[in-house]
């Protein structure tokens, strides 16, 4: 028995967009949390994050997109609980030292992205043509998280604009986690 928690980038996730789609498909899988949308701010997020995982003792999945990506990794280093596998579907690469800028005042990272192996089975699917984050970089948090990586090609970002609403290829990574 494995829970599916959905951790959701910065934005809400259009009706077509993969994430909302399983939702709707898979009544079981739960939004952790339910897509705010913007601004993005890690601590709440993380807050939200946190009590999804402790909400039962079954063993959770986290599939998490973007900025959700950032969500768990920077959960999974100042919390434990009972997760038993993530995927990570093209987070954006944050420069250590970034800070928010006028178009995104209301953002916020706290510290620098976690850069350590993660203490689960990780998968992180890169994009060949993602606008956030170049192949080196998902490389290299791949390398750091500890995280199995998946070419997924010239993606975009795997959201509604680059054509991603249905994704099979993504439904079968979450099956072979758990």
């Amino acid at each position: 028995m494995v829970r599916h928690l959905l951790v959701p980038g910065r934005g809400i996730p259009r009706p077509e967009h993969w994430q909302r789609r399983w939702a709707d498909a898979h009544p079981e899988y739960r939004w952790a949390p339910y897509p705010p949308g913007p601004p993005y701010t890690v601590q709440e997020r993380v807050a939200a994050l946190h009590e999804a995982v402790m909400a039962d003792t079954t063993p959770a999945v986290l599939i998490a997109h973007s900025a959700g990506c950032i969500t768990a990794v920077t959960w999974a280093a100042h919390h434990v609980g009972p997760v038993r596998a993530a995927l990570l579907v093209t987070p954006p690469y944050i420069d250590p030292l970034w800070s928010p800028g006028p178009d995104r005042p209301s953002d916020s990272v706290f510290g620098t992205v976690p850069r350590w192996p993660l203490p689960f089975r990780t998968v992180l699917v890169a994009s060949r043509t993602d606008p956030y984050t170049t192949f080196a970089q998902f490389e290299q948090y791949a390398a750091d998280w500890g995280a199995e990586l998946y070419d997924a090609g010239d993606a975009g970002h795997l959201e509604t604009a680059d054509g991603y609403g249905p994704w099979p290829d993504g439904e079968r990574l979450v099956a072979a986690l758990g």
